[in-house]
């Protein structure tokens, strides 16, 4: 008789945010020859290629997206029936432990899971706690966060958290093996500014005018790389090639890793995800948070690298052509501050985040391997 190989089933939807540190996770679980499933909602699905299609469950979710009696309504119905659909889930697939990573579609597979009585386990990527894990957390067995202090105020949440950092993709390990390569006063200056899907048209906005605002001594040391999205590829092409600057413009970069890795300088949103790389791999940031966010976790995510030196936080607000013409040209003046910087950032890097989260979710479901 052969014995079926334990289960954990990681719960995370919404972004892929959330999914990338549940794929990280998985990637380490499965090295410990546990399987792994993922429950997720139909927009974050076509996200979990990693995982294969008969491990995969959809489950109904959605996000409260106003206050008046009809969006609340709608809400409470949708997350309703996805609790009931994963609680029937659950019943199938028997996991030994369910892993919540964020965001509203965690919430049925994880609220299902206590009341099957089954150790659940949730991860919050950022320097402050999320509505939807605010809501887990009394519920849950235990609590992993990317950053310190995130439930400290709360005794009762603080026992039972663990700190384990962000799990980072394996290609971010990879690019953090790159030492920093501190830019000459008169070499190369490589700047990189990427936004994700909410951020890339303020930087498609306010990065190229600020580059072109620059000295023309250092504009011809510049080479740029910029994710845009795709409408506005041609304009940022546009001005960079009327200042007379390299520049590499897609909508997407496949290995962003390893070009955060060659970057002198990094100009981007501050998510959880893209704060947890910049710190594995050690480059200097002008971060600028997402400014709507509900919970300013952007701003609290900057706020970590900027306390340990590694970056500097800027306001959208503030994140005029103007400002960061003359944040980059300071920067680039000063090549051994922009050294102390990518150490600072450095400091805060966690890469073995994806195994620390693995042990505890073995530990939290009671399984030897």
């Amino acid at each position: 008789m052969t014995t079926r190989a334990p289960l954990v089933l990681l719960a995370a939807g919404g972004t892929g945010g959330h999914l990338f540190p549940a794929e990280a996770l998985g990637e380490a679980l499965a090295r410990r020859s546990v399987s792994v499933a993922l429950a997720t909602d139909s927009r974050a699905a076509k996200f979990g290629g990693r995982f294969a299609p008969e491990s995969v469950h959809v489950i109904p979710s959605a996000t409260l997206r106003g206050r008046d009696p009809v969006s609340v309504a709608r809400t409470g119905l949708t997350l309703s029936y996805g609790l009931a659909r994963a609680y029937m889930m659950l019943g199938r697939v028997q996991p030994a432990i369910v892993v919540g990573f964020g965001g509203y579609p965690t919430v049925p597979p994880v609220l299902a899971a206590t009341a099957r009585k089954i150790p659940t386990l949730i991860h919050e990527q950022n320097a402050v706690m999320g509505r939807a894990n605010r809501f887990l957390a009394p519920r849950v067995t235990a609590i992993a966060t990317g950053f310190a202090g995130v439930t400290a105020s709360n005794p009762a949440l603080a026992a039972r958290t663990t700190q384990t950092g962000n799990p980072v993709r394996p290609a971010v390990v990879a690019a953090a093996a790159t030492p920093y390569d501190t830019p000459s006063a008169d070499g190369a200056f490589r700047l990189l500014a990427f936004g994700g899907s909410q951020g890339a048209r303020v930087m498609s906005d306010i990065v190229p005018p600020a580059v072109e605002r620059l000295e023309p001594r250092l504009q011809m040391r510049l080479k740029v790389v910029q994710q845009a999205r795709e409408e506005d590829v041609a304009r940022v092409r546009e001005t960079y090639a009327r200042a007379g600057v390299e520049a590499d413009i897609a909508p997407f970069f496949s290995d962003l890793p390893a070009k955060m890795a060659q970057a002198h300088l990094i100009v981007s949103r501050s998510g959880a995800s893209t704060v947890a790389e910049l710190a594995a791999i050690g480059r200097p940031g002008i971060l600028v948070p997402l400014p709507h966010a509900l919970d300013q976790d952007q701003s609290a995510n900057a706020g970590v690298l900027e306390e340990a030196g590694g970056a500097i936080r800027l306001p959208q607000a503030d994140f005029t052509a103007d400002r960061l013409a003359a944040e980059i040209a300071a920067l680039a003046a000063d090549p051994a501050r922009l050294a102390a910087m990518a150490k600072g950032a450095r400091s805060m890097g966690v890469l073995d985040a994806a195994d620390r989260l693995a042990d505890l979710t073995l530990k939290v479901a009671g399984i030897s391997v």
